[in-house]
């Protein structure tokens, strides 16, 4: 009778793999790292090639006309690498342009629709088992370095700009409750998050839609409210930055917060152009003077105030006059960082419709133009930092250099500090570090740790 032979080890089941694809902006950005999290809290392994991918996921932009191009390409790549596509995010509103260019995706949906891409997950490839929870994050999956994140206050916006198509895309203005948002916050902050950027469609206007319901964290109310969430946020003694501010009267109330080093003193405010007749055009604010006027007061209440925006150049029916106006506008309002795209129609965008286009050869022009004056603009402003000591954060580290950003200067659509002796002083990143600025160019600041 022969001996029988012990049975061989169980193979462990492996985990389904996905893997995505995330485009578009921050806010964009906030959409994938949810879906990514509620992945692995269902067992799913992300994996970044495409070849060892059960799945890929592609959350895509389908704001102007060059997203959607770029969402279009990304899809293409991955069906041709992988062939089991789900697509989501903005460009998932126009369902028949994906299906034109790409009809064997397995399924499409809209931005914020986690539900749906994770039932086109499950169709594709089910979960292999009921993962143990804990082993994600707090935080969840996050696609900013550790030391910074992205916190989303609401969704949608309930403006109605004539070249802008993201209320078709994201809907009106829905504020997340406020003791929510604080308690996102303070989980990050307790994760190691060193900066919090704060993004919706109208920051201005968190809370408008809940008629600024107060709800309560730390044992304290606070209103769904700008402000108020910005004092609850200054309690976590964490770099705050500011971004898509609407210039309404009441951003002057969270200045102060900035003169007290209680907020970073910055503001990313979209102000589009500056010639009345085109602003109301584009269905945007059109008091430029008495906006010229708050930026003059908020910079006597907080002189360190950095202010980014962005316009655009070659509006249907902007002449030679009106360019001329938004260049007098740079001149005065002195902004620190400024970006700018020529008018290209959106499919679904008011503007459209407008007359007298402006023809792409002038566009160009006027847009080379324009940043030729706000370079010479930005350079002296960024010269008049030199000899100055700058609160820096450290992002990365580059050979003998530490990449790092001052209060000034916002991750990825903003300039540098390059400390020289970065990796001499053993810096890393997620360090703060106080930086003496011994030189400058249009874009970046160059200096050495301080003494």
């Amino acid at each position: 009778m022969s001996t029988p032979r012990p049975a061989a080890p169980a193979r462990e089941p492996t985990n389904p793999k996905v893997g995505f694809v995330s485009l578009g902006c921050p806010k964009a950005l906030v959409d994938s790292e949810r879906i990514l999290t509620q992945l692995r809290v269902e067992g799913y392994d992300l994996v970044q090639s495409y070849n060892d991918a059960d799945v890929v996921v592609v959350n895509t932009c389908g704001f102007i006309d060059s997203a959607v191009a770029e969402s279009l390409d990304a899809i293409g790549e991955a069906m041709a690498e992988n062939g089991k596509v789900i697509v989501t995010g903005c460009l998932g509103k126009r369902e028949d342009v994906i299906r034109q260019a790409h009809p064997g995706v397995l399924s499409i949906s809209g931005p914020q629709d986690y539900g749906s891409v994770m039932n086109a997950v499950h169709a594709a490839v089910p979960p292999a088992h009921d993962p143990f929870i804990h082993l994600v994050p707090d935080t969840g999956i996050k696609l900013t370095p550790k030391h910074y994140a992205y916190l989303k206050i609401s969704e949608g916006c309930n403006h109605r700009c004539s070249f802008c198509i993201i209320p078709s895309m994201r809907g009106d203005l829905a504020s997340r409750p406020v003791d929510e948002v604080l308690r996102e916050a303070e989980k990050l902050a307790m994760g190691g998050v060193k900066e919090l950027l704060v993004i919706s469609q109208d920051t201005s206007a968190y809370g408008v839609d809940v008629k600024y319901a107060a709800r309560e964290w730390r044992g304290k109310p606070y209103q769904t409210r700008m402000k108020a969430l910005c004092e609850g946020l200054s309690e976590l003694g964490l770099w705050t930055r500011l971004h898509y501010v609407y210039p309404y009267p009441h951003v002057d109330e969270i200045i102060p917060l900035m003169a007290d080093g209680k907020l970073l003193p910055y503001l990313d405010i979209p102000f589009q152009h500056a010639s009345p007749r085109i602003l109301k055009l584009m269905k945007r604010p059109g008091a430029v003077d008495r906006t010229l006027g708050r930026i003059s007061r908020w910079r006597e209440i907080a002189p360190e105030l950095t202010i980014r925006s962005t316009f655009i150049v070659g509006f249907p029916g902007e002449t030679e006059a009106e360019f001329e106006e938004l260049l007098d506008f740079l001149d005065v309002a002195q902004l620190d960082r400024v970006g700018a795209f020529a008018y290209s129609p959106v499919e679904g965008a008011r503007a459209n419709e407008l007359p007298d286009p402006v023809d792409e050869d002038v566009k160009q022009e006027r847009l080379a133009r324009f940043m030729e004056r706000q370079a010479a603009i930005s350079t002296a402003r960024l010269e008049a930092k030199v000899g100055s000591v700058q609160r820096c954060l450290v992002d990365a580290i580059d050979g003998e250099l530490a990449i790092a950003r001052s209060m000034a200067d916002a991750p990825e659509i903003d300039g540098v500090v390059q400390v020289q002796d970065g990796r001499d002083a053993g810096l890393q990143p997620g360090q703060f570090v106080d930086v003496e600025i011994l030189g400058s160019d249009e874009h970046d600041l160059y200096g050495e740790v301080a003494v």
